[in-house]
């Protein structure tokens, strides 16, 4: 299954890259505020369904594009292109992002920068990768010098006062913060240790899914803003190792209302 997700991720990121270079020819059509979609995320989506069903067409399918694909107790969660507004603006910041669930839990998780070609790779209870090298979560503790990663809530106005309030506390008490604009990516370099921290408010499953069993697998810890593992239901994380999840989590929890449990 899991080779099966990396082919599929790698066709799409070949789609994507050979598209890159017409982004101007391009179909774009807006499903809402700042949220794009073209014709190149529908038929890199496409390609990793097909490659998929074709090796097991039982399975269920959630995608960012053409939503559920009801099957069995296997689901697996695509976004195909998850950086659409980096890509149209040629923001080299972009991936395909796929994860396997087994009745809710995933399993594995493959995320693919076309770009640098680096593939993240991810096994529950096998440990993560990237271009098949053991990766580790870093070991940074102290706030003070440690690079966090984050996403603004655009999609979710009314929750931009609580954003800003997280980011004012978390900016002067940091080395930085960055804001790339894929979350995927953001959760690889997490795990990876180019990133020490990350939270993000309002993310979708298939931004987030081979992201977060990435963490895991490398050491991390990944909940919602109420210590617990409802981030799919809430869509709001934060990851890092131990300590330094804990440090963000009390920076922003001041900030953290009702809404946001």
């Amino acid at each position: 299954m899991l080779n099966i997700a990396i082919r599929a991720a790698r066709n799409a990121g070949d789609l994507i890259q050979r598209s890159a270079q017409s982004v101007g020819q391009l179909t774009i059509n807006k499903k809402s505020h700042n949220d794009f979609v073209t014709e190149i995320d529908r038929m890199a989506e496409q390609e990793i369904i097909q490659i998929i069903k074709y090796a097991y067409p039982d399975h269920s399918i959630i995608a960012e594009e053409s939503g559920e694909h009801k099957g069995n107790d296997y689901t697996w969660v695509i976004d195909p292109l998850d950086g659409t507004t980096n890509f149209l603006h040629g923001y080299p910041q972009y991936a395909v992002s796929i994860a396997l669930k087994n009745k809710g839990k995933t399993e594995v998780g493959v995320i693919y920068d076309p770009l640098r070609d680096e593939l993240f790779t991810a096994e529950k209870g096998r440990g993560a990768m990237l271009n098949n090298r053991r990766i580790r979560v870093g070991k940074q503790t102290d706030l003070s010098t440690a690079l966090i990663g984050t996403g603004f809530p655009f999609k979710h106005p009314q929750h931009l006062d609580a954003y800003l309030g997280m980011f004012k506390t978390l900016t002067p008490t940091t080395a930085g913060i960055r804001r790339a604009g894929s979350a995927a990516l953001d959760l690889a370099y997490l795990a990876t240790g180019r990133l020490d921290g990350f939270w993000e408010i309002g993310l979708k499953e298939w931004d987030m899914a081979a992201g977060i069993l990435l963490v895991q697998e490398a050491g991390g810890v990944v909940t919602d803003f109420s210590f617990n593992e409802q981030y799919v239901k809430s869509g709001n994380i934060i990851a890092g190792n131990l300590k330094m999840h804990q440090a963000i989590y009390q920076a922003i929890n001041p900030f953290v209302s009702d809404q946001l449990k």
